[in-house]
């Protein structure tokens, strides 16, 4: 053994990169990398209750310098799991051999096609990466699950290159062809059986073949976006669960519980599954249908052997998907419901198995739950588990294209800016429906289409197909529409547009400069003017010119007849906005649903009132813009005209000269105008005239110039001399004697 190789460096184990999962990558900090005299691509060997081997790459500088970060696979062959340590090592590299064959165990048996097709990926995927007998390793786009390495020729720690002969045999050891002894000598055996550590070269190995099971469920590294949520469960979950003596020694009770709560979609789910997958625990599901009987008595029967099977095989993790469905708060109507969360609030209280049994709780409907199950000593940590920003979109996005050939004009950063409001189901919907597109889009030719089989891509143009199709579920009830209008679109308005950009655009592109002033910046914006001006369009267009969310309600949507639902809807369309932050809640013909109280109607008095509330919480969120148009200005509450609330006030008047001629010019482009037409000369004419009225003005001249084409050829003949449709001055002419401009 090297000196090099004998010196040992103790480092905090912590996840990997996202694209990092399934590679065999340790990442390791630059003044450790330069301790163990390693350089990328060298491998490493990490020692925690098992030994394993991996390549070593560097760490980003964000990564404490006592951190390595390795995949689930890996922690999983080194015995270790997330905050525990390990000690590192160079390999030296006259112990590890280029392999001549390795055999992997598939986690579920593979139809002859599929295996051939299998072990050519996993010879293109596994390149230059160290591997040994008895561990698990996973073949990104071959397989969710790992893969066991059941044998290796020669027997040791090898390296994967272009020579090395992958076989996939299934979870029996029955290839579909017989294969060769391996370079132990070894006649062909089941690749599962017990003696495979003795290949492996562990100085600590015992022989039994503890090598880890393959894991079947998620990762960490399957979890994007979660980074300081997953932390905050794992602290909950993993301790109680590996150091239950630590608790007893502080002389307090475990945790017993968390509920995480927020929109469908986050990740509640995946959580759970990824933390009881990596603590190495037993995972007991339970679904509210499944626990509901007609019968008196069942239901909490069904309950208790539930809680009893948790104690015998702890340590276990209750997870109650949707506990909203079942533990909802009691009320004298009722009966089942009430008796099932007193049922769930004993067990929870009586758990013999104290820190071996923890409790998760998931719903999106976190208000509906019994508040006796809230408290300390119960659910002891509530947890929300929120949309995504940019940088969680990035990570999720990683996550689902990990096995998925991208073409290069794919640019995974880019998508995660567009896709405000995003969960996480809905990011795995555009990578499957992107990949969907790419089939459907596949080469009609048989053989190449055979070509493309093999070597499929999925390239831009399919993710914004992809992005066209699916809408974010956090505001899917809200979304009329995604604004493709921009400021170009808007003719004149100059000063509107500054004020716009300055009270919306800033806060977002100038963050730190708002960080570093302590400044606030506005927090509604309210447009007001004559009809037919562009305050609405303002709106649509600054929404596409910043590409974040848009939620449009028009006033008299919101008014019910109902006590307390014109209040509710205004609750829920702020916290869908604030969900999906980014955003713009644009309020039109706002005076509709808030006339200055005591002259209105008690509905709209409440409805002010609930208004004033959420504007006066929408401090803490500057990513959250409240815009509002309105033409009777002088009929809205004062209260919500005066500053941190709708403060800054934009007059959209009627346009003058300037602007005429930007409205008509965008209202005239791509038309066929006939040399007659002066764009300038006719703006000249047209005072008085708002955006409104030039668009009707231009759009009655086309249509009298569509209409002379069609009445004096029938339609196949008219269609055919469409090129020859030109709208002259009497058009325009005759269209302006036709509009009423008062």
């Amino acid at each position: 053994m090297s000196s090099s190789e004998s010196d040992d460096v103790t480092l905090s184990v912590r996840a990997a990169e996202k694209g990092d999962a399934g590679r065999g990558v340790a990442r390791i900090p630059e003044p450790v990398r330069r301790r163990l005299g390693v350089l990328s691509g060298d491998a490493v060997v990490i020692e925690g209750d098992e030994t394993t081997v991996a390549k070593m790459w560097p760490a980003d500088q964000s990564v404490p310098d006592d951190a390595i970060q390795i995949d689930g696979d890996t922690r999983a062959n080194a015995g270790v799991h997330v905050g525990e340590t390990v000690a590192v090592r160079a390999k030296d590299k006259s112990t590890i051999t280029d392999a001549r064959r390795v055999t992997l165990a598939a986690p579920s048996a593979l139809p002859e096609r599929q295996r051939r097709a299998a072990e050519r990926e996993a010879t293109e995927k596994l390149r230059n990466r160290p591997v040994r007998a008895g561990e698990q390793i996973r073949i990104g786009g071959v397989d969710q699950q790992p893969f066991s390495v059941t044998d290796t020729d020669p027997a040791g720690d090898v390296r994967i290159t272009e020579a090395t002969t992958i076989r996939i045999v299934d979870t029996e050891g029955r290839p579909s062809g017989s294969p060769r002894s391996a370079g132990s000598g070894q006649s062909s055996r089941d690749p599962t059986a017990e003696s495979t550590d003795a290949a492996v070269g562990d100085p600590g190995s015992d022989g039994d073949a503890d090598a880890p099971t393959p894991s079947s469920g998620v990762t960490y590294e399957d979890i994007g976006g979660l980074d300081e949520e997953l932390e905050l469960v794992r602290e909950m979950i993993e301790l109680p669960l590996s150091e239950p003596e630590l608790f007893r020694r502080l002389g307090v009770e475990p945790p017993s519980g968390v509920l995480l709560y927020g929109p469908p979609g986050t990740g509640k789910t995946l959580i759970a599954r990824a933390v009881a997958n990596e603590v190495d625990a037993n995972f007991e599901t339970i679904s509210g249908p499944e626990i509901m009987s007609k019968y008196k008595g069942e239901s909490e029967e069904r309950l208790r052997e539930v809680f009893e099977r948790a104690e015998a095989n702890a340590p276990t993790i209750v997870f109650f998907d949707e506990i909203d469905s079942i533990a909802g708060q009691r009320d004298d109507d009722g009966d089942a419901e009430n008796r099932i969360v007193g049922q769930l609030l004993t067990l929870m209280d009586g758990l013999d198995a104290r820190g071996e049994v923890i409790v998760i709780g998931a719903t999106n409907r976190v208000d509906t739950i019994d508040p006796a199950l809230r408290r300390g000593g119960r659910f002891d940590r509530e947890i929300q588990i929120g949309v995504p920003d940019e940088e969680g979109r990035r990570e999720i996005l990683e996550v689902h294209t990990r096995g998925m050939p991208l073409a290069d004009d794919v640019d995974v950063d880019g998508i995660a800016r567009r896709t405000h409001g995003f969960v996480g189901a809905d990011l795995d919907a555009v990578a499957s429906e992107a990949a969907m597109a790419a089939i459907r889009d596949r080469p009609t030719d048989t053989d190449e289409r055979r070509d493309w089989n093999r070597n499929p891509t999925v390239r831009k143009a399919h993710f914004d197909a992809a992005l066209a199709s699916v809408e974010p579920s956090a505001m899917r009830e809200y979304v009329a529409e995604s604004p493709t209008t921009d400021f170009a679109d808007v003719g004149g308005l100059e000063a509107a547009k500054q004020t716009l950009r300055e009270s919306v655009e800033w806060p977002l592109t100038y963050d730190r400069l708002f960080e570093e002033t302590n400044t606030a910046p506005p927090s509604g914006v309210l447009l007001y003017g004559p009809p037919g001006t562009g305050k609405t369009l303002l709106a649509r267009a600054l929404a596409g010119e910043t590409d974040v969310n848009f939620v449009r309600v028009d006033g008299p949507e919101i008014i019910d007849r109902y006590v307390g639902e014109s209040e509710k809807a205004i609750r829920e369309v702020f916290e869908r906005a604030r969900q999906s932050a980014p955003s713009i809640v644009f309020f039109d013909e706002i005076d509709a649903i808030t006339a200055a109280r005591g002259e209105g109607h008690e509905v709209t008095e409440r409805v002010v009132s609930q208004l004033l509330t959420e504007l006066d919480g929408m401090r803490e969120n500057p990513n959250l813009v409240v815009l509002a148009a309105t033409n009777r200005k002088d009929q809205i509450d004062p209260a919500l005209l005066r500053p941190g609330r709708l403060d800054t006030h934009v007059f959209v008047g009627e346009p003058d000269l300037e602007a005429r001629e930007k409205i008509l010019a965008v209202h005239t482009e791509g038309k066929p105008l006939a040399d007659d037409v002066d764009v300038s000369e006719l703006a000249a004419e047209l005072e008085g005239y708002t955006g409104a009225d030039l668009e009707a003005l231009v759009r009655n001249a086309s249509m009298r110039a569509i209409r002379e084409v069609a009445d004096e050829y029938g339609p196949e003949a008219a269609n055919e001399r469409a090129s020859e449709v030109v709208v002259e001055r009497r058009h325009l002419e005759t269209a302006r004697e036709e509009t009423d401009v008062s």
